[in-house]
């Protein structure tokens, strides 16, 4: 394919143009282009508009103009900002028991749980790691997710860790979606480690991330806030630490309990995640904070809990993105659209706030600027649903499907471009 083309015409064109980072979002700020077409170039967008003026714009530039033959409605391809996919065995028998009224702390103390993950991500050889690791990004990528993060946090050793950021490394390299790593060495303490959970941050400061940082396997670390991983002096250190040591940061907050949010935001997180316990003063703290807020709707649906307040968040003035949180524990459903469309339902959220979410907002909660619009410049990812109004996509609940799409303004999907 030429590196420069014209695509069109779309039934519809949803380009997130001019809605901002923070706060509340109405049907109407929308901006949808009715019959509208790209040009796309060096895998950037070079003009989005209406087709007979991007047709003429074509010609008069000499470029190749791509007919869509069925009605597609486009939109950016989606961003999954906070997902486990690196990951070995399957936690079915703890959803089985959840579901049946076992509580977490209950399965874990019968051997499931994140120790479970944690011995068979163990076991699993790199090689093994990053197979596995292609068929879920494969997944991704034909539901229209083109950006996804990607943490470790399954091994809880060095060595371990450093193979998971390996092995997901390995997994980016030779797919078309766009991999983002995350260190999450700090996701519980091993039950193996003979040392306090101190000891253990420490443990991971100077023997670690040195490597991490030496062989260039991530550039973001996170830490899970709460009673039975690390409590809030423990982050702090990690977390002021790894920021003072040049990484990006993120944090797993409020999830059954409070207090992480504020770590979040006094470290210079870029996103807080989870926040399912946050309460009026999480949410006004979030609000006139920089740091993103991050739903993640797939493990209340796991878990059998209460959603993140996004319509609080939203109205309080703070950023709102969400993400799939697909792991094999609490989020085994991995599907970003599913998550979303239900969350919004649920959380009373307008479509351009759900949209908003998955899209620029998710990239900006992983510090990406030059994804999640359809604008000139901005790195031409596009996901195309077969329908003429953009609103089916969410009324069917993830179940519409993409039709085709672009990575880097490569055709990469076409199933009925």
């Amino acid at each position: 394919m030429s590196t420069s083309i014209a695509i069109g015409p779309f039934a519809q064109i949803i380009s997130m143009n001019g809605l901002p980072l923070k706060g509340a979002l109405r049907d109407e700020q929308l901006e949808v282009i009715e019959h509208g077409a790209m040009i796309l170039k060096n895998g950037r967008v070079g003009a989005v508009g209406e087709a007979t003026a991007i047709r003429s714009k074509a010609k008069t530039e000499g470029l190749f103009w791509y007919e869509l033959e069925k009605p597609l409605v486009a939109i950016p391809g989606l961003v999954d900002a906070h997902t486990h996919i690196c990951f070995a065995g399957s936690r079915a028998r703890d959803y089985a028991a959840r579901s049946g009224g076992k509580t977490y702390l209950e399965i874990a103390q019968a051997g499931g749980g994140i120790w479970d993950t944690v011995q068979r991500t163990r076991a699993a050889s790199e090689e093994a790691l990053t197979a596995s690791m292609l068929d879920r990004l494969a997944r991704l990528l034909r539901s229209g997710v083109t950006t996804v993060e990607v943490k470790s946090g399954y091994a809880l050793t060095v060595e371990g860790e450093l193979k998971m950021l390996r092995a997901i490394q390995a997994a980016g390299q030779k797919s078309l979606v766009d991999v983002i790593p995350t260190c999450l060495p700090a996701h519980i303490v091993p039950r193996d480690f003979a040392g306090t959970a101190m000891e253990y941050v420490m443990y991971l400061l100077t023997e670690f991330f040195p490597i991490v940082q030496q062989e260039q396997l991530a550039k973001r670390a996170d830490i899970f806030i709460e009673a039975e991983a690390f409590d809030l002096v423990e982050a702090r250190h990690y977390l002021s630490t790894l920021r003072q040591a040049g990484f990006d940061l993120t944090v797993h907050a409020d999830q059954f309990s409070t207090g992480g949010s504020q770590v979040a935001i006094d470290c210079g997180a870029r996103s807080a995640d989870h926040l399912e316990a946050s309460g009026e003063m999480e949410v006004q703290a979030l609000a006139q904070s920089e740091v993103i807020p991050v739903a993640l709707p797939g493990a209340s649906l796991g878990l059998g809990c209460a959603f993140t307040p996004g319509r609080r968040l939203l109205d309080a003035g703070a950023s709102l993105a969400i993400a799939s949180d697909w792991n094999p524990g609490s989020a085994p459903m991995g599907d970003l659209l599913t998550c979303a469309s239900i969350f919004g339902m649920a959380e009373k959220l307008s479509l351009p706030e759900v949209l908003a979410g998955i899209t620029f907002r998710a990239a900006a909660a992983l510090g990406l600027q030059q994804r999640g619009r359809l604008i000139e410049g901005q790195i031409a990812d596009i996901t195309a649903f077969e329908t003429t109004d953009y609103r089916e996509i969410f009324y069917h609940q993830g179940q519409l499907r993409p039709a085709a799409v672009w990575k880097s303004g490569q055709l990469i999907s076409e199933a009925s471009a």
